[in-house]
């Protein structure tokens, strides 16, 4: 007389392992696998914002990018600095720069107070702050493009960082002194920079401001790129990518905001 196995514990059966299923699967693989995931994740989100933006947008960055020869340099020189990272020299030239602001500097808790207050500037939560005031004073369009703006730049930075995966200065420099909290994620390019050098582009250029309030302007964006080198987050590199990457994002949507006022008018 024949039996079929079965699988006892305290003299009762256990039932047979069953499929875990899809949807069990894929969170499994996403948490084995992060980084990849992550990828795929932001990819198909840029893709999906780009795919909405009506075709005229298109031909508006394509044109102009033709046109602008500025544009086109920066986005060259931000591609060798990504391809720099590979440099060994280089990352020994930006671990000196980096200490020389982060470590040798002057140190004080006053001071340490002003650098983190003034990190914040380049937060995304800033960013939306200020749409919020422009929408409230009746500048619907620039509050817009700076929401879109923000957003899409959020987007293509974490992107970079994904694809870079570079560390974060005190993973790898020893005597890193970190200020406030451990930035987390990855390293290249800076965010925070590119957001400041963003606002502070478009917002230039759309209330056409004069050279001593540019000056200003981009004195207050570059002092942000300075603090995330002084609390222990980012590169000079790092720092450098994000100006250029945030110059350039703010330049495109500025051909953006005139075309919009020139062509259709300000929004109700």
């Amino acid at each position: 007389m024949s039996s079929k196995p079965m699988n006892l514990q305290n003299g009762k059966s256990l039932p047979k392992d069953k499929d875990p299923g899809s949807w069990r699967r894929l969170t499994l693989f996403v948490s084995r696998n992060r980084p990849i995931a992550w990828l795929v994740a932001l990819t198909a989100s840029l893709v999906v914002f780009m795919g909405l933006l009506p075709p005229y947008v298109w031909i508006l960055f394509w044109h102009n990018l033709q046109i602008h020869r500025t544009l086109t340099i920066m986005l060259l020189v931000f591609s060798l600095l990504a391809i720099s990272l590979v440099w060994t020299t280089g990352q020994r030239m930006d671990a000196w720069v980096f200490l020389y602001f982060n470590l040798w500097w002057p140190r004080s808790i006053w001071l340490d107070r002003v650098m983190l207050g003034f990190t914040q500037i380049g937060n995304g939560i800033t960013a939306l702050a200020i749409a919020l005031a422009l929408f409230l004073v009746g500048d619907r369009l620039l509050a817009y493009e700076l929401m879109l703006g923000t957003l899409t730049l959020w987007l293509v930075v974490e992107l970079v960082k994904v694809l870079a995966h570079r560390s974060r200065p005190y993973k790898r420099v020893a005597q890193v002194r970190i200020v406030g909290y451990p930035a987390r994620g990855r390293s290249f390019p800076s965010g925070h920079t590119s957001q400041a050098f963003f606002i502070v582009t478009l917002m230039a250029q759309h209330f056409h401001a004069s050279i001593w309030a540019v000056f200003l302007m981009y004195a207050l964006a570059l002092i942000v790129g300075i603090t995330r080198m002084y609390v222990g987050a980012h590169y000079p590199r790092d720092v450098l990518a994000g100006a250029i990457l945030g110059s350039t994002w703010g330049l495109l949507w500025v051909l953006v905001d005139g075309y919009l006022l020139n062509g259709l008018g300000k929004l109700p």
